[in-house]
């Protein structure tokens, strides 16, 4: 079997940045099917798929996580050969992966230490995004919620808080110290949309301890969320680090489990400088 060649894997490496064909062409000035046909020779002369369709969207296989790991790897060697020949050695700027919620309420300071010092890229997407973007190497480590440790990733906590009720300060709830299950019968909440992890995990508390609720709004991001909560369209259930908008107030529910922060990398990377740069910024 003949190797892939550099172009094709590099090639690869910018496609599972993107995971759309149309954006990956365009930053590669490349037209669509020549695209297309790259990963397509790549995916045959290697022998395995490299990804598939989910839905709507394309993901990775495991093969194909590998595969865009190595051709970003050889990308970054590459370039630091070429740094040091030509006698501008500089090093590579480390990649976080998070999500919206981290971004706003959690990870700031430490972002303000990178931008002060090494800089650092940023990647934006929901838990799965954040985990394929590790593991393909497009970043070098993540933060996201996790309830069940990815086995094939190292895990380190970075912060946990309670879940609480975002309510008006004038509602009756806001009267009590801390809340339990119970307290939220038969009220109406604000949610976001189906099958995210945030959601699943909520209904099925509700539903384990056999309390009615009512669906007032579906809403995507903690920002518009609470925004409807001020405007009194319902009340919600959010993390404990979003911080209270003027008029609300929010109180902990106790037997609801707690969101538990990991920092997140592939153990290939432990000692590489950016993720070691990056993992001394978030656990200072």
């Amino acid at each position: 079997m003949n190797g892939p060649s550099t172009d094709a894997l590099t090639s690869f490496a910018v496609f599972a940045a993107h995971l759309n064909f149309t954006r990956a062409a365009e930053a590669l000035h490349i037209s669509q099917p020549a695209l297309h046909t790259k990963i397509r020779k790549l995916s045959e002369d290697l022998g395995r798929p490299l990804y598939r369709r989910q839905g709507r969207t394309l993901v990775l296989t495991p093969d194909g996580e590998r595969v865009a790991r190595f051709a970003r790897e050889m990308d970054d060697r590459m370039s630091s050969f070429l740094s040091d020949l030509n006698g501008t050695s500089r090093a590579r700027v480390p990649v976080l992966a998070a999500g919206e919620g981290a971004y706003l309420y959690l990870l700031g300071p430490a972002i303000r230490r990178l931008h002060a010092t090494s800089g650092v890229r940023l990647v934006n997407g929901d838990r799965s995004r954040v985990l394929a973007a590790v593991r393909s190497g497009a970043a070098d480590v993540g933060v996201a919620v996790l309830d069940v440790l990815p086995a094939d990733l190292t895990t380190t906590p970075l912060a946990t808080f309670p879940q609480v009720l975002s309510m008006p300060a004038d509602h009756p709830l806001a009267a009590h110290p801390t809340l339990t299950l119970s307290d939220l019968a038969g009220t109406s909440l604000i949610v976001p949309p189906p099958h995210g992890p945030h959601r699943a995990s909520l209904e099925r508390a509700l539903r384990a301890a056999d309390i009615p609720w009512t669906l007032a709004v579906e809403a995507s991001g903690w920002p518009l969320i609470l925004h409807l909560v001020t405007l009194g369209a319902g009340l919600a259930v959010v993390n404990g680090c979003i911080p209270a908008p003027p008029g609300l107030t929010h109180r902990e529910i106790t037997d609801l489990p707690p969101v538990r922060y990991h920092t997140l990398h592939h153990p290939d990377r432990t000692s590489s400088p950016p993720t070691t740069t990056l993992l001394t910024a978030l656990h200072p």
